[in-house]
């Protein structure tokens, strides 16, 4: 086996191991309900895979498929609707059928990364804004309005800024890995929807 193709497999095994933890592959599975401190805002995304990896593949998606200032048009509008569907489960409480919508989310995610389908900025807002409201109504029926949500909103804008760094680097230095990226990122979609569907 050579050496890039044992990368490639020990990528996605680390992937597939990880989306198997259940504890790690959801956020709000075991997350203590109506968080009250920025910290804790702040560390709620850091705590479900499928938080993490769909941030981050919002960057990572956009640096490597828009130039300039559109390459903020995604991450902002997530960040925006992802605070405005928090502020609605806050008020709603847990809504039903929403983890298999946030897994469908990762999943479109990576294969957006790994295919680096371009889509016109606005288009691409548009499109992970919806992400970013199922994956608000999942945090907010956790987190109370205020400091907490001010900080998951601090998290996911570093995190929009992490998968940006990436993109960058990847595209000007190893756009192949681009694709098993995303693939990661799909895979463990597809796991946790997979999941979700079988609860």
């Amino acid at each position: 086996m050579t050496q890039a193709r044992w990368k490639r497999t020990a990528a996605l095994a680390t992937v597939a191991a990880l989306a198997a933890v259940p504890g790690l592959a959801l956020a709000h599975a075991d997350a203590t309900a109506h968080a009250h401190g920025w910290t804790q805002g702040f560390a709620h995304p850091f705590t479900g895979l499928d938080h993490l990896a769909a941030m981050a593949a919002v960057g990572l998606w956009s640096a490597l498929t828009q130039r300039g200032a559109r390459m903020l048009a995604a991450p902002l509008a997530f960040a925006a609707l992802l605070l405005a569907g928090a502020l609605a489960g806050a008020a709603l409480g847990p809504v039903a059928g929403v983890e298999p919508l946030v897994s469908v989310s990762v999943l479109l995610l990576g294969l957006l990364v790994a295919s680096r389908q371009r889509l016109a900025a606005g288009v691409a807002a548009a499109m992970v804004g919806g992400f970013a409201l199922a994956h608000g109504l999942a945090h907010g029926a956790e987190l109370a309005p205020g400091a907490a949500l001010a900080g998951m909103v601090a998290a996911t804008a570093l995190l929009h800024g992490a998968g940006l760094a990436l993109g960058l680097w990847l595209r000007a230095l190893a756009p192949r890995w681009s694709r098993l990226t995303g693939g990661g990122v799909a895979l463990l979609g597809l796991s946790l929807l997979t999941r979700a569907v079988l609860a």
